[in-house]
């Protein structure tokens, strides 16, 4: 006989949401937790121990130019603050890493443009208000350096928070393939919008649009290589872009390709099977180490370079160190095979579509030490909004989307009805996330200062 599975109703689980509420009430989310024992720069440093010694600098000398871009490298740090707040419990796959640089513009598979997440290199479960924390934090920090000032940025932060509400609330009542089914596509969403923005605003969103469907391989193929004795090669630029021929200059070179050959073999065994096909077309070129982002800084990063037909047909991939996720030291969770596998399944969850060539790859390197990659596309159709410029009405539109984005990816994965009977019909969650974002703003300044001063006192070397 078979066992009948008692799945919660929508009011066990609206009553899950409203418990959660009664123990964790949105006033105890405004907490930025003690900041007695706090050593901000002390977790860089131990995060530098695993990383590329010759990056270290660059990552410090990039997360020292402003507060936001501390914030951004500054993930690990976050993670320990949340970590000593309250929980409401209420559990989703989380990105990890949601400030407003890790959102943009993408190609799916079928060939359609959409907005949404597009860095996961945390993703890790845990609670779903760890993400929207950080995420309007982000906006509070990067209104601050616009020069906006204290009314419009709160206006800016609790329009974030109001459309990551109401979006829920809405998730909540649709059924469980509308949700998997939602997206936001940039062509509707960042044009349509453009009666509410300045006449700057609304030419930059427009050619944003434009622009991310001409970044892809063709176009990376005339930036990041050049021709040489007749062959197509990936330019040395040190230390941002470094062949692999430079990186292990004492290597046999056959022997350095053979192996990487096999590692590109077990990769494509990753892919859904219909997608190796179109892999297995691509002859491997070349590799070279390329610098990204401002907190990947000092992980090692890899682009290939792959032909097909001809030399006019490339396909450029990009290898991530994945490493364990910020979130997993402080979170009770599952454990993985591969870092990278958790970061290529995080982001399955997450997106409303992800890369063909999303995958993942394990195995030793030159030195002996085994290392945990995810590979993508290195560019396909991606583009993402600048901060730089912005004006407060830009700002607020582009954190509603974020706001929006964000909701849906957590719909998909958490309990959706529980999460929006925790969030209600009222403002109370927009205004403390919204306190809760300046007081993080003023403790983000105060850790960026202590980066400079341990710069100045040479306890950390800039590039």
């Amino acid at each position: 006989m078979t066992d009948v599975v008692d799945f919660p109703t929508r009011t066990d689980r609206a009553r899950r949401g409203e418990d959660a509420r009664r123990r964790v009430p949105f006033e105890a989310l405004v907490d930025i937790g003690p900041g007695a024992e706090r050593n901000p720069i002390g977790l860089l440093e131990e995060q530098a121990r695993t990383r590329v010694p010759d990056l270290v600098p660059v990552r410090y000398s990039r997360m020292a130019v402003a507060p936001f871009a501390f914030l951004r490298g500054a993930a690990i740090v976050m993670a320990d603050d949340l970590s000593r707040t309250p929980d409401t419990g209420l559990r989703v796959q989380l990105c990890g890493d949601a400030h407003l640089g890790n959102f943009g513009i993408f190609a799916t598979p079928e060939r359609r443009l959409a907005f949404d997440l597009n860095d996961f290199d945390e993703t890790y479960p845990g609670p779903f208000e760890w993400d929207v924390k950080r995420l309007v934090a982000s906006l509070e920090v990067a209104s601050r350096q616009l020069g906006f000032g204290e009314k419009r940025r709160s206006r800016i932060t609790r329009a974030c928070v109001a459309e990551y509400r109401e979006t829920m609330v809405r998730q909540a009542g649709l059924g469980n393939l509308a949700v998997w089914y939602s997206h936001i596509e940039p062509t509707s969403e960042l044009v349509q919008l453009r009666d509410e923005l300045t006449s700057a605003t609304r030419k930059s969103s427009r050619k944003l649009v434009e622009k991310s469907w001409h970044s892809d391989s063709v176009q990376a193929l005339g930036k990041l290589t050049t021709v040489v004795d007749g062959r197509r090669r990936i330019v040395s630029r040190p230390p941002l872009i470094v062949p692999i021929e430079e990186v292990f200059a004492d290597a046999d070179a056959d022997g350095l390709y053979r192996e990487l050959r096999a590692r590109l073999h077990e990769y494509g065994g990753t892919l859904q099977s219909d997608r190796r096909i179109p892999l297995g077309q691509y002859e491997f070129v070349q590799a070279a180490r390329k610098v990204v982002g401002v907190g990947s800084v000092g992980t090692r990063a890899w682009i290939l370079l792959l032909r097909g037909l001809d030399d006019d047909d490339p396909l450029f991939l990009q290898a991530k160190e994945a490493q364990q996720s910020v979130l997993a030291r402080y979170l009770d969770g599952p454990s993985y095979p591969s870092e990278g596998q958790r970061v290529v399944e995080g982001q399955r969850v997450m997106q409303a579509a992800s890369d063909i060539f999303l995958g993942w790859q394990q195995g030793a390197g030159y030195d002996g030490v085994r290392r945990d990659y995810y590979v993508r596309q290195l560019r396909d159709a991606k583009a993402s909004v600048s901060i730089e410029g912005a004006t407060p009405n830009g700002a607020e539109i582009y954190g509603r989307l974020c706001g929006r984005v964000l909701a849906q990816a957590h719909a998909r994965s958490g309990d959706r009805v529980a999460i929006a009977a925790y969030l209600g019909s009222g403002t109370g969650f927009d205004e403390a996330i919204t306190a809760f974002a300046r007081a993080y703003a003023d403790r983000n300044a105060r850790d960026h200062a202590a980066l400079l001063e341990a710069l100045g006192s040479g306890r950390v070397v800039g590039a």
